[in-house]
This record gives structure tokens, C-alpha cells and sequence, in this order.
């Protein structure tokens, strides 16, 4: 009897240790915090898209992004719609202004631009910019970028309180309109492609998204942070959904560059049962 049972026992250690061999386990899913992260972000080195490598770090359950611009924090990966949703400290809001150029805006390194980009539904409004700033080169003959984004635009954040707090209401409202330029700007990030605040010489910036098909009822109700959409080639998507058909996980090589299917201890450049 105690022979039936150690064999029975010896047949299930051994199946268990033939099916983890064999079942290559996606190494690369991980957590920080109660986010999920996966394809085609990765805390590892060598996990996920080489477009998204070096993007994602988490410190303390807290999940950051890291670009050229400076850290944020990822309150939310929507996989689904295939969008971050990201906030930084010295970023404005209705109730704060932070002035002193002390915010990241937002920056993308040129490599990264097929990869992602603000939602065209997000609203960049830049506060205190100098009249050098090149926003507004040739005011006021030339016609200003500034302009409503989706409903949201600083006519409507004008009537926040952290304006009335800094004391700048009246001064915002009667200069928005008149020979200098206005104290806030409103800009699709399409339209100038950086938010440097340095290169911009403004003096801070607001950064609100809607989801809502319709218009929110004021700058209140915005939400405020910075709604981020990515995507892949859809090459890429055709390598990953062939190599995780034959329980492989997408990564990349040692070049930062090249695509792998990984395959429990052995890499492929196609899919696990390629054996190459």
C-alpha cells in the first residue's frame, strides 16, 4: 500500500515537472500595485515590445512612466481601448495653478512616435507663456494655435477657482481677447507635437481628456492628466498572436530592436513550434 501510494505520488511530481518544462509560463506578465502589465509594456528587460522597452518602472507599487519629458504616474493601462492614463504633481488642475515652469508638459522621443501619442481628445493649456514664446510668432497678425479641444478650452478653465486664488481672473479675461497674447492657450498636442515648457517659454500647463461623448458641464467636471494612446504594427501584432498561439511570449533580443517569441528556455525568431 505505501508502494501503491509513493508511485502514485512519484507519476504526479513527474507529470507536474514534464508539463512545466513543456508549458512555457508568460514570464512576463507582472504587477506594480494593482496594474497589470503586459504586452506590449514589460518591467523586464527583454519583455514586450522594443518600441515600449525602458518605458515602465515601478517603485513601491507605484507604476511610472519615464520620457524624455520626465516621470509620470500610470493610473490606469486600458487595454481594451489601448490607452494610458498618466499624471504628474506640477501639472495644473481647476482647483491648482503651479506656475515657474516646474512641469514636465509632455515629450516623446522621436523613435517612440509610431508608438504613441496624446488622444485627440486631450487638451493642453499652456498658462503664463512669454510673448516670445513661439505659439505666438507673429501675433496678432497671425492666427494663434489656441483653440477648443472636444469642448475644453481655457474660456471655460478661466472660470476655475485656482485662477481667482492666484488673483489673475480679471487680468485673464480682459487680456484674452485684446493686443497681447493670452495668458492661456489651448492646444491640441497634434498641432505643435511637444509640450516643452521650456521651448515654449511658458510658465506652466494644464492637461485635461474627456471619454464622454458629450460636452462635460465645466472645467470642473474635466478629467485632468494626460490620456495617452498607443499601438503596434500590425506586423508585430501578427508575430506576437503566432508565437502566443504555441505558448510563447513576445520579447525582444539583446539589440533592443529585433522581435522574439520566447519559448521557456529557448528563444525563436518566429514561434515555439518553429524550433529556429
Amino acid at each position: 500500500m505505501n508502494m501503491h501510494i509513493f508511485n502514485t505520488l512519484f507519476y504526479l511530481f513527474v507529470s507536474a515537472v514534464v508539463v512545466a518544462f513543456s508549458s512555457p509560463l508568460n514570464t512576463c506578465r507582472s504587477y506594480c500595485g494593482n496594474i497589470t502589465i503586459d504586452y506590449p509594456f514589460a518591467l523586464q528587460y527583454g519583455c514586450g515590445h522594443p518600441g515600449f522597452r525602458d518605458l515602465l518602472f515601478c517603485m513601491n507599487d507605484v507604476l511610472m512612466f519615464h520620457i524624455s519629458s520626465g516621470s509620470y504616474r500610470v493610473l490606469e493601462i486600458d487595454y481594451a481601448y489601448q490607452t494610458l492614463t498618466l499624471h504628474e504633481p506640477h501639472m495644473s488642475t481647476c482647483d491648482t495653478i503651479v506656475l515657474g515652469g516646474k512641469g514636465n508638459g509632455f515629450v516623446v522621443e522621436p523613435w517612440r512616435f509610431p508608438y504613441m501619442n496624446p488622444i485627440a481628445d486631450n487638451v493642453f493649456m499652456l498658462i503664463g507663456c512669454s510673448a516670445r514664446s513661439p505659439l505666438f510668432q507673429g501675433y496678432p497678425g497671425k492666427h494663434l494655435p489656441c483653440r477648443n479641444v472636444s469642448g475644453m478650452g481655457c474660456e471655460e478653465y478661466y472660470g476655475c477657482p485656482a485662477w481667482d486664488l492666484l488673483g489673475h481672473r480679471t487680468k485673464v479675461i480682459s487680456s484674452a481677447y485684446g493686443s497681447s497674447p493670452p495668458e492661456c492657450c489651448a492646444v491640441p498636442f497634434e498641432s505643435i507635437k511637444a509640450i516643452n515648457l521650456t521651448k515654449l517659454e511658458c510658465e506652466g500647463y494644464s492637461s485635461a481628456y474627456t471619454l464622454a461623448p458629450l460636452k462635460l458641464d465645466g472645467p470642473g467636471a474635466w478629467s485632468y492628466g494626460v490620456r495617452v494612446k498607443y499601438s503596434v504594427v500590425e506586423e508585430n501584432n501578427d508575430f506576437c498572436s503566432a508565437c502566443a498561439a504555441t505558448g510563447g511570449t513576445c520579447g525582444y533580443g539583446t539589440d533592443g530592436i529585433r522581435q522574439l517569441c520566447m519559448c521557456g528556455r529557448l528563444n525563436s525568431t518566429s514561434n515555439c513550434d518553429s524550433g529556429t
